[in-house]
C-alpha cells in the first residue's frame, strides 16, 4: 500500500473515531436520582428528553445493564447516562454522576 492510500486510511479512521465520540456524547442525557432499587437493580430517574429513543422529559424507572452503576449514586445526585432499547425495555448502557 503507498503512502498516500495509508494516510488516507488513517484519517479516515480517526474520522470515524471522532464521528462515533460525538454521536455518544450526544445521546447522553441529564436526569436526578430519584430512587435506587439496588435488589431490583432498578434506579429511578427524572430525565430530560432521551432523544435517540424520541422520549420526552418525565420521571420513570430504569433497568441498569450493571448493578455495579447503583454504588456510584444516591437519591438527589445529578447524572448524565446512556440508555437503549434491550428486548422492550429501557435500559441504562451507562450512568455518571455530575460532580
Amino acid at each position: 500500500m503507498n503512502i498516500g492510500i495509508k494516510a488516507m486510511v488513517l484519517a479516515l479512521l480517526l474520522a470515524a473515531g471522532n464521528l462515533a465520540a460525538a454521536q455518544s456524547s450526544e445521546s447522553m442525557t441529564n436526569g436526578e436520582v430519584r430512587r435506587v432499587d439496588k435488589a431490583a437493580e432498578r434506579i429511578t430517574l427524572k430525565h430530560e428528553d432521551i432523544k435517540n429513543l424520541e422520549m420526552p422529559a418525565m420521571t420513570m424507572v430504569f433497568r441498569v445493564s450493571d448493578p455495579a452503576m447503583l454504588e456510584r449514586v444516591k437519591v438527589g445526585d445529578k447524572v448524565r447516562f446512556a440508555a437503549e432499547d434491550v428486548k422492550g425495555n429501557v435500559t441504562l448502557m451507562k450512568l455518571e454522576p455530575v460532580r
